[in-house]
């Protein structure tokens, strides 16, 4: 089944008196379920610009976009919140916790949007912590945290609805090299365990490293697509046993 799919995707963004800026030409582009993709690209690429419309935070000019069976431009305001609640998952570079929340607040935030019941919502975020080495961090403000420790409990906050794909703006990018491959083996390990849609901005080559499949962007194209061998889910590999 298919995951994401655009289909001859531009965005342009009007300039103050100056002539629009063409972020996206023609990208037509689609991402299977269980996918471990990267997008990669010079700066100016149109990597996040792509990831923001594919996450439903903003609408192409032109062409459609499709997430988890859905055509986005025929969604309106309260339901592409609801698939950004419920099907979608982020991982941003500046973390984006909540200050005055605690770790464990800052994870459970969404699943308190969903209607999840509080003591699920305790049992689902201390196993995640637990998987992510930050069991002690429950009740820790971000401010006392490290940048790789926000970063895990962001992936938390991102897995614990269970959504079907997730989507992670250079997340490396703020961390040492360690804390980074640590964080991309995690979320390997929760691609293969769990098998959740994971589609990278990165330009780190670890990360591209790791990915099953690399989709190049330059000037707003695609102009790369390199696939690898899928590495095979648990479940897969016990259907094929």
């Amino acid at each position: 089944m298919t995951a994401v799919e655009t289909r001859n995707v531009t965005k342009e963004y009007e300039g103050a008196g100056q002539a629009a800026v063409r972020a996206l030409r023609g990208v037509t582009l689609s991402v299977a379920d269980g996918e471990f993709m990267a997008l990669a690209g010079p700066s100016g690429s149109g990597k996040t610009t792509l990831l923001n419309l594919i996450g439903a935070l903003d609408a192409p000019t032109t062409g459609t976009v499709r997430v988890a069976g859905r055509d986005l431009s025929g969604l309106s305001r309260r339901e592409l919140a609801d698939l950004r609640r419920d099907r979608i998952g982020f991982i941003f570079q500046s973390y984006n916790l909540v200050p005055v929340l605690t770790a464990k607040e800052n994870a459970e935030y969404v699943l308190q949007l969903q209607g999840v019941g509080p003591r699920d919502r305790t049992d689902r975020v201390a196993d995640l912590f637990t998987r992510l080495g930050i069991g002690e961090l429950l009740d820790s403000w971000p401010s006392k945290m490290s940048g790789g420790q926000q970063q895990r409990v962001a992936v938390a906050r991102a897995i614990a609805p269970m959504p079907a794909v997730v989507l992670a703006d250079e997340p490396t990018a703020n961390l040492d090299q360690a804390a980074g491959r640590s964080l991309v083996a995690l979320m390997r390990t929760l691609n293969q365990e769990r098998g959740i849609t994971f589609v990278f901005s990165t330009h780190d080559p670890m990360v591209l490293e790791q990915a099953d499949r690399v989709v190049t962007l330059v000037d707003g194209r695609i102009a790369g697509d390199e696939r690898r061998r899928r590495r095979r889910t648990p479940a897969a590999r016990a259907e094929g046993a």
